[in-house]
C-alpha cells in the first residue's frame, strides 16, 4: 500500500519537473521564475557537497551576465569575504584566488576554501577585469558574525590608518577581550554567568563613534574611502552583534539562532543601503545553507520560535525575491565528526523513508528542478508536510533522524527546489590523508533506528 502511494505521488511529480542534463539552458526555467527580482537566495543541503556549489556559481553567472547582478553575499565572515572582495574587484595585492581565499582559516575551512569557490573567484575576477572603464564590479561580501576578533583587528587597522587617536580609544574599548585570548566560548560563559564584565558598553561606544564620524572619515575620499569605511563601519557592527551573540549562547538555541540570522539579514540590508548610496545596482545572490535561506515559517524551526534570514528577506522584499533549495539522496560528502575536527569524505546514507528526498529518488531522474510557484497538483503535494534533511559542517550518520531532519512544508519553504540526485564530497583546496584516504565504509545500524 505505502509503495503504492509512494509509486503515484512520483508520478504526479515527474510531470512537473524539469531535467537537469548539464546544459547551460537548463536554468532558463529558473532566470524566467526570478524575473526582475533584485534578491536570489541560493541554498544547499550539506555546506560540503560539490555539486550544491557548482551549480550555484553556475546559476550566479548568469544571474550576473544576464541579469545583471552586482553582489554575491555569502554565509562566511564579513573581513575574510571583503578580502577576496578586494581580489575580485583588482583592489589587492594576493596573486590568485587561493591567495585572496588566505583568511577562511576557522573551521571548517572547506566551506569557502574548496576548488569549486576557487574557480569560481577567478571566473569574478576575469569578468570585472573584461568590463569597461567606470562600469560597476561585481563584489563577494560575507553576512556572517564569528569573527569577533577578526574584526576587532580590521577596525584598529581601518583607524591606524585615518586617525591614531581615534585607534587608541578604540584598542581601550576592546581590550576587555584581552582576557580571553580569542576565545569567543570563554567570554561568553564569563559574561554570561557574571564572572567577569561585559565588554557590551565599549563596543557600542565604538560603533557610535565611527556612525557619529562617518562624513569626516568617508566623505572626502571619493568611493575607495566610502568604501573602506563602510567596511570598517560593518566590521564595528559585526563586534557589536558578535559580542551579544556569544553571550547569547547559554541562553538557548533559538536566541542565539535568531541574533545570527537577524545579523545576517541586517548586512545584506546595510550592503544595499551602501551600494544604493553609491549610485550603484543592487542584486544580489546570496549563497547560505537551506536551514538559512529557505522560509523558516514553512518548517518545524518557526514552529519553535525561530526566524531565519529567507523568512526575513521574504517580509522586507514579498514580490522581490526567490528563493531556492538543493536536496540530495545519497553520495558523498565533506563534513566533520564533530566541532573543530578534520573534514572528511563522508559516505551519505540514502534518505529516510517519507522525506522529501527519498520521494524525489522515486521520481527516476537523476537530476531536476521543481517550479513550487507554478500551481498544480505536484505544488499541493509539496506543501504537506514531510522530513527535509540538513547536514551542516557535522554529519553523524549513525544519529541521522535525529542529528539531520526536521518537518518543512517544502512549496511554502522555496519558489524552487533542484534535486541532484547522487552527489559527491566537494574537495577542500588542502586534501590532507584522512580526506584523501575516502569515504568511511559502509555503516551498520541497529535495527531498532
Amino acid at each position: 500500500m505505502a509503495e503504492a502511494k509512494t509509486a503515484r505521488l512520483a508520478e504526479v511529480l515527474r510531470g512537473a519537473a524539469r531535467t537537469l542534463a548539464g546544459a547551460r539552458s537548463d536554468y532558463d526555467p529558473l532566470l524566467g521564475l526570478v524575473g526582475a527580482s533584485h534578491f536570489v537566495l541560493l541554498g544547499e543541503a550539506s555546506h560540503g557537497t560539490h555539486e550544491f556549489y557548482a551549480e550555484r556559481a553556475a546559476i550566479t553567472k548568469r544571474l550576473i551576465e544576464e541579469k545583471g547582478f552586482t553582489a554575491v553575499a555569502v554565509e562566511a565572515d564579513w573581513p575574510d569575504a571583503y578580502r577576496v572582495n578586494r581580489y575580485v574587484r583588482g583592489e589587492s595585492d594576493d596573486a590568485e584566488a587561493g591567495e585572496a581565499l588566505g583568511g577562511f582559516r576557522r573551521f571548517p575551512t572547506w566551506m569557502w576554501r574548496n576548488t569549486v569557490v576557487v574557480e569560481f573567484v577567478e571566473w569574478l575576477r576575469a569578468h570585472n577585469d573584461a568590463l569597461p572603464a567606470g562600469a560597476q564590479k561585481v563584489g563577494f561580501y560575507g553576512l556572517d558574525l564569528y569573527s569577533l576578533y577578526t574584526s576587532i583587528e580590521a577596525v584598529l587597522e581601518y583607524l591606524d590608518g585615518v586617525d591614531p587617536e581615534a585607534a587608541a580609544r578604540a584598542r581601550r574599548r576592546y581590550s576587555c577581550f584581552e582576557h580571553f585570548g580569542e576565545d569567543t566560548t570563554a567570554y561568553a560563559y564569563a559574561a554570561s554567568y557574571g564572572a567577569s564584565e561585559s565588554c557590551e558598553p565599549g563596543v557600542v561606544e565604538q560603533l557610535v563613534e565611527l556612525r557619529r564620524r562617518a562624513a569626516e572619515l568617508a566623505g572626502g575620499g571619493g568611493g575607495v574611502a566610502r568604501d573602506e569605511f563602510f567596511y570598517a563601519e560593518q566590521n564595528a557592527r559585526l563586534v557589536r552583534n558578535a559580542e551579544e551573540y556569544y553571550r547569547s549562547m547559554f541562553r538557548g538555541r533559538v536566541e542565539s539562532w535568531n541574533m545570527r540570522d537577524r545579523h545576517m539579514a541586517e548586512t545584506l540590508d546595510a550592503l544595499v543601503a551602501h551600494l544604493v548610496s553609491e549610485g550603484r545596482e543592487a542584486r544580489v545572490a546570496v549563497w547560505e545553507h537551506n536551514s538559512h535561506l529557505g522560509d523558516a515559517r514553512a518548517t518545524e524551526m518557526g514552529e519553535g520560535g525561530e526566524w531565519n534570514v529567507g523568512q526575513l528577506v521574504r517580509e522586507r522584499y514579498p514580490r522581490d525575491c526567490a528563493l531556492v533549495g538543493f536536496t540530495t539522496h545519497r553520495g558523498s560528502v565533506t563534513a566533520s565528526s564533530d566541532w573543530d575536527e578534520p573534514g572528511r569524505r563522508k559516505r551519505v546514507r540514502p534518505a529516510l523513508e517519507g522525506s522529501y528526498e527519498a520521494l524525489f529518488h522515486e521520481v527516476g531522474a537523476p537530476n531536476f528542478m521543481l517550479d513550487l510557484r507554478e500551481e498544480g497538483p505536484a505544488r499541493e503535494l509539496l506543501r504537506r508536510p514531510r522530513l527535509e534533511r540538513a547536514i551542516g559542517v557535522i554529519y553523524r550518520p549513525e544519529t541521522e533522524r535525529l542529528s539531520h531532519y526536521f518537518h518543512a512544508r517544502l512549496a511554502e519553504q522555496f519558489d524552487c527546489v533542484l534535486h541532484f540526485d547522487e552527489t559527491r564530497a566537494v574537495e577542500p583546496l588542502e586534501r590532507a590523508p584522512h580526506w584523501v584516504a575516502g569515504e568511511e565504509p559502509p555503516e551498520t545500524y541497529p535495527s531498532g533506528f
